[in-house]
């Protein structure tokens, strides 16, 4: 028997991260430039600390349209309460994870540090390509 298949065998590990101190606008940019749909941040010890989606960046463009001012750093948009899995996690717990979960991607850890981040898509992919 073989074994199973991991996230760390389906996850992207060339990811796109911003700063917290980042200032939005730039951070929104990075997002539309790259077509993605959020990023890991990250601080300047390497540790994961927020992410930030295009959902965050919508409550951002919203304020800065009632008070005709845009401004403000990714550290005041940012989820801080990050859900993440493990590179060593098999696919088919990824899939339930997703499956009770609005996400559309995890951050993936590995001793504590960021390793990479996975999708439905790469989760979905790596179940087919098992399927016996």
């Amino acid at each position: 028997m073989t074994d199973r298949p991991r996230i760390a065998d389906y996850m992207a590990t060339e990811l796109v991260t911003l700063a917290p101190d980042m200032e939005i606008n730039h951070a929104m940019k990075i997002l539309l430039d790259g077509r993605l749909s959020g990023a890991p941040v990250i601080d300047d010890k390497g540790q994961l600390v927020g992410v930030l989606s295009k959902k965050d960046c919508l409550k951002a463009a919203l304020n800065s349209n009632y008070y005709q001012e845009w401004g403000g750093i990714v550290a005041d948009y940012m989820a801080r309460e990050v859900e993440t899995l493990e590179a060593d996690m098999e696919l088919v717990q990824a899939a339930e994870r997703f499956l009770s979960s609005h996400f559309r991607r995890f951050p993936v850890m590995r001793d504590g540090r960021l390793a990479g981040q996975i999708s439905r898509t790469d989760v979905l992919r790596g179940l087919t390509e098992n399927w016996r």
